[in-house]
């Protein structure tokens, strides 16, 4: 307990999922959060489990894939607290949005421009808003910060389909590693978390690929899906002092998956 003691973080894609697992552990972590997620009845969920476990609290209702959307996020962080030392970019979307958006998980034969630039807008562009306005916060605040991009381990390997998914979780990944590069001089690390199959409302309708045990071992070593609190617990030790030497690093987290391969 404690390990985020005295900071504030923002987290994104707190509705749900690895967003909401985060918000959850970091408040549970003595970090004072704002949560940002596009479903505001979402948001009132997750500040419920924050604070009926005593933690600290904020929401807002955002489309973040708009610079005036990520504006209102960031300005509701500052108004609560004061400040901004941690950024987790956990907002996106996976196959469950096809149920959504018909043709937005498609191999790039059959992406329409318009899939390929919303797809791109909720994962990648997202992310570069919100990551913009961190940087520039936490360098005129001075002390540094850490961010940390949710990408996936399809952003270093290939599928068949999900294409402009991939594409946006390798940005994000490369985009770790410049980040890096540029801003570790004024003191703000720069890490990600690439998770693999996770038991997320996300994939909800791939998940029963692992009641077939041979299927099961085929996806990962460890035959099961992943939790969202396991990567949140990996978010926490990046954006921890913990990490304080810890930049530019892709924290793969996914029972083995990629270890085979």
């Amino acid at each position: 307990m404690g390990r985020l003691q005295g900071k504030v973080a923002l987290v994104t894609g707190a509705g749900s999922g690895v967003g909401r697992a985060t918000m959850r552990i970091f408040a549970a972590e003595g970090a004072k959060v704002t949560g940002v997620s596009r479903t505001q009845a979402a948001l009132d969920e997750t500040l419920a489990q924050v604070r009926a476990a005593g933690g600290a609290g904020t929401v807002v209702a955002a489309d973040l894939a708009t610079e005036a959307g990520a504006q209102t996020a960031f300005d509701a962080c500052i108004a609560a607290w004061g400040r901004i030392d941690i950024l987790v970019n956990a907002a996106g979307v996976g196959y469950s949005w096809m149920e959504t958006s018909p043709g937005s998980m498609n191999a790039i034969h059959d992406t329409s421009l318009a899939k390929w630039n919303e797809v791109m807008a909720i994962n990648l562009t997202s992310c570069f808003l919100m990551s913009k306005l961190a940087v520039n916060r936490m360098r005129d605040q001075g002390g540094g910060g850490a961010i940390v991009h949710v990408a996936s381990i399809s952003g270093f390997q290939g599928l068949g389909t999900a294409h402009t998914y991939c594409a946006a979780k390798g940005g994000m990944i490369n985009l770790t590693r410049a980040m890096c590069v540029a801003y570790a001089t004024d003191g703000i690390r720069t890490n990600c978390v690439a998770p693999g199959f996770i038991d997320t409302p996300m994939v909800a309708s791939v998940l029963n690929l692992f009641d077939d045990p041979a299927m099961a071992d085929r996806l990962t070593p460890m035959r099961r899906p992943g939790t969202p609190e396991e990567m949140a617990y990996g978010c926490l030790y990046l954006a921890s002092d913990e990490a304080s030497y810890t930049n530019g690093s892709i924290l793969v987290i996914d029972g083995g998956t990629t270890a085979r391969q």
